[in-house]
């Protein structure tokens, strides 16, 4: 079963929501942005949170030990490492983490560009440290939650060889209208949703949450039957 992600959650409703539509795992962005959450209002939403819910940090350019303590004062369960962490650096993330889940954000027009491939196996060489890799269609200045598809069929090589190493989860511009085409094409483990599940910036909407999960899931059924 497809793993989905419903990120940037600002408000206990909302979360609320996104586990009726069954998400997997909710999203909370610590890094500058419209959708931002402060510390004090996201313990309040996970501690009303069932346990099997994944909690997942969303973070850009902070230091292993500053996402560690956020991790553990909040009780996340993963991390997003959203920026542009080194690959260097990501062996410290995991030790400071311990068994928390650890995804790194890539970004597909960085991966298509020219060097993209040696930063791509810069980070396939670094599997140990990480869980998973998310890949987004950030653009300059505005890191995710576009609204915007990378180029899918330039991308799917890329895609095939982050799964030969690495679960890949898939964002950038996913909507109950294309997540069953994402699924279908790629075979991800995950897909990761914002915009295309809200009603305005940083407010999810219900039905647009219901339908994604439902689109997701009706795919794998397919799949399953065939």
């Amino acid at each position: 079963m497809t793993w989905v992600k419903i990120c940037a959650t600002t408000n206990l409703r909302d979360a609320q929501a996104s586990i009726a539509a069954g998400a997997n795992a909710l999203g909370f962005i610590f890094a500058p942005s419209r959708r931002r959450i402060e510390i004090g209002t996201t313990a309040e939403i996970i501690a009303a949170l069932p346990a099997e819910i994944e909690k997942i940090g969303v973070f850009v350019n902070e230091t292993p030990e500053h996402v560690a303590v956020v991790a553990a004062q909040l009780g996340l369960t993963g991390c997003q490492l959203h920026g542009d962490e080194p690959v260097g650096q990501v062996a410290k993330y995991r030790q400071a983490l311990g068994g928390r889940k650890l995804i790194k954000t890539l970004q597909a027009r960085e991966l298509l560009s020219h060097g993209g491939d040696r930063m791509l196996q810069g980070y396939l060489e670094a599997s140990g440290s990480i869980d998973a890799i998310l890949l987004d269609s950030g653009r300059p200045g505005n890191r995710g939650g576009t609204g915007l598809p990378f180029d899918w069929e330039m991308a799917l090589p890329i895609v095939q060889k982050i799964k030969a190493v690495l679960p890949v989860i898939i964002a950038g511009g996913l909507t109950a209208e294309n997540v069953s085409q994402a699924i279908r094409l790629f075979d991800p483990w995950g897909v990761d949703v914002v915009s295309g599940v809200e009603r305005e910036t940083g407010k999810k909407d219900e039905t647009k949450l219901r339908n994604f999960v439902a689109a997701a899931r009706q795919v794998e059924s397919a799949v399953r039957i065939r």
